[in-house]
């Protein structure tokens, strides 16, 4: 796949990930079209049979996302007119991007440096996995400044992946948060040195690329099932989904060939890591 036609985003796909570096200045602001070429990108990653990861990183060093679009915000209809209020049936435009990004059967990985806040935050969320740089990456959600609260997924991602209480400190406090206490709070996977970051990344990106397909769409839906279904319900989906695998000739091959590697011997197994 080209992945051609992209303004704002820089992407490029080889040996089995997708790299997508967004490149918006001054300040990498979520406006609507990058939301539009975000959107756009999913679909594309999703049919791309080729790619099992998604990586996305930001061209500017200090801003990874400065926040979503003020000027956008200000001009939606509840804004305007006051009238748009009720609870609407359909995702927005924004809610249904993040969504399209969360359900992707490839793994996702965004790679925060530098200023992420409000929607910024609201997007990096929907991914598998964050990484941070420490000294340099700063987290923060301000919405409750300027009269409003998070509005891009902020206030139902946040309390899943660091709990209320802290989610309510972020949130209601509008302060920012810093790398290392981002990781402490399970906010990102791993706060790294800047210069070791994109180094752990890559590292992480090939090997989960070396992967076939189905294993790491099949991997995703049965961690998925853990936070959504009961343990016995989940047990079953994960039994099924394995059988899913283990069906295939690749997985065959490559049991085999691991076997026939040594597999379960001492010598094997303490060498292995």
């Amino acid at each position: 796949m080209g992945y051609q036609g992209y303004q704002l985003i820089r992407v490029a796909a080889a040996d089995g990930v997708c790299r997508a570096t967004i490149d918006n200045p001054p300040i990498n602001l979520f406006d609507l079209p990058l939301v539009n070429e975000f959107d756009r990108l999913a679909g594309e990653v999703a049919a791309d049979d080729e790619v099992r990861v998604l990586v996305v990183d930001s061209a500017d060093p200090e801003i990874f996302i400065a926040h979503a679009d003020v000027g956008l915000i200000v001009d939606l209809p509840a804004l305007k007119t006051g009238e748009d209020v009720a609870l609407h049936d359909e995702l927005t435009p924004f809610h249904a991007m993040t969504e399209r990004i969360r359900t992707l059967p490839k793994a996702t990985i965004a790679v925060i440096e530098g200023v992420c806040r409000g929607g910024g935050c609201e997007f990096a969320m929907a991914f598998d996995m964050r990484f941070a740089a420490l000294g340099v990456t700063v987290l923060g959600h301000p919405e409750l400044a300027v009269g409003i609260i998070p509005g891009g997924g902020g206030t139902q991602r946040l309390p899943r992946l660091i709990g209320r209480a802290r989610a309510l400190e972020v949130i209601l406090g509008c302060g920012d948060i810093d790398a290392a206490t981002a990781e402490a709070w399970g906010y990102v996977n791993r706060a790294l040195p800047p210069d070791k970051l994109r180094r752990f990344v890559d590292k992480l990106a090939a090997r989960i690329a070396s992967s076939p397909a189905m294993t790491v769409a099949n991997a995703k839906r049965a961690v998925d099932a853990a936070a959504e279904r009961d343990i016995p319900t989940g047990l079953r989906i994960e039994d099924q989904l394995f059988r899913e695998t283990l069906a295939q000739p690749a997985a065959r091959h490559l049991l085999r060939a691991v076997i026939d590697a040594g597999a379960q011997t001492r010598d094997f197994e303490l060498g292995a890591s």
